[in-house]
């Protein structure tokens, strides 16, 4: 059952290193190729068609007379998104490449294109040097003037778009749910002029999302609990495309995203005895790396020893770039989470 209070829940709002993205991956190659989905090869179409094409993103119409020709992909997410779409040859640069490897599928088509920035968003004069026409990022937060980084309204007065994931936008951020991939994805196929590519490649995911639905669909739901650590600090995660995803593969949260705590932001600040008194069968972390991931592996172990989780060995670590809104990667997060929950069912 679900618990309809934090009662010793603090708040956590303001925390970037993890929650307003979810920062630095694991190695995590797509499935995409094992159900038919590559690169996409020479399919934009950069003239004009004669109509603009306008979509609405974050609030704000954003209106392209032909296919833009200098993107900038601002996390690797988001440049894979945008290989996949087939717009390898205009990509004018990557941002936050360390952040997580691409899949070598894609990375052979980003080996060429400028690295700007590795561990942090490009630097304002760094992102508008290449003379973007188009910026795809996951969340806002990448459009932060007080940071140093480009502002949207700077990028406009330099001739670029800024298209923001959907589940990213600061009013969906609380509510995202894997399926605003596929919004990104429609939005990104009218602006790129690959419609036909764009179709396809949603209707593979969205196979892929019915596929786990359908096999856990009549099972038991577990309780999960997804948390994050850093150092002697325990953060649960309530709400946003995180609780979505767990709500995907089949897991019920221990926490509330109807709980004050949430209300603000999709994460907050717990003690343990949060965690234990909840007794989830299942406990969810992104984790950052191999090393990350033994961290929050050897805390959740000596923390929790008595829990089910702990005691069933249903400890999930999912790569954190899986958690970025609109990437593929929520997709796999769905995958990985499902197949552990319900071993039997696949």
């Amino acid at each position: 059952m679900k618990h309809s209070s934090t009662t010793s829940v603090t708040g956590s709002r303001d925390r970037r290193p993890h929650f307003a993205i979810v920062c630095t991956a694991l190695a995590a190659p797509l499935l995409l190729a094992a159900c038919g989905t590559g690169v996409v090869s020479d399919a934009q179409d950069t003239g004009g068609s004669g109509e603009a094409v306008v979509v609405t993103n974050c609030g704000r119409e954003l209106s392209f007379e032909t296919a833009p020709t200098s993107i900038v992909g601002m996390m690797p997410s988001q440049t894979e998104l945008l290989i996949r779409l087939g717009a390898q040859d205009s990509l004018a640069g990557q941002a936050q490449t360390a952040v997580s490897p691409l899949s070598d599928d894609v990375a052979e088509h980003a080996a060429d294109v400028p690295e700007l920035s590795t561990d942090a968003p490009p630097a304002r004069e760094d992102l508008l040097a290449v003379g973007p026409d188009l910026v795809v990022s996951p969340t806002e937060y990448e459009f932060t003037a007080e940071q140093g980084f480009a502002g949207i309204e700077q990028l406009n007065e330099n001739g670029a778009e800024a298209y923001v994931a959907t589940g990213g936008c600061a009013e969906r951020r609380h509510s995202a749910e894997v399926t605003d991939l596929f919004t990104d994805i429609a939005n990104l196929g009218e602006i790129l002029r690959v419609s036909e590519e764009a179709d396809e490649l949603a209707a593979e995911s969205q196979e892929r999302l019915s596929a786990v639905e359908s096999a856990i669909s009549d099972l038991p739901r577990p309780t999960v609990a997804q948390v994050f650590v850093e150092g002697n600090s325990l953060s649960a995660i309530g709400a946003g495309i995180e609780a979505n995803i767990i709500a995907s593969a089949g897991g019920d949260n221990v926490f509330d995203p109807d709980s004050p705590e949430f209300a603000d932001f999709f994460a907050a600040e717990i003690n343990p005895e949060e965690i234990v008194s909840r007794s989830p069968e299942a406990i969810v972390f992104a984790a950052s790396g191999p090393e990350n991931e033994e961290q929050t592996l050897d805390y959740l172990r000596s923390t929790f020893p008595d829990v089910p989780a702990v005691e069933n060995d249903l400890l999930i670590s999912i790569p954190s770039s899986d958690m970025y809104p609109g990437t593929l990667g929520n997709i796999d997060a769905v995958e990985t989470i499902a197949h552990r929950l319900y071993p039997d069912a696949f």
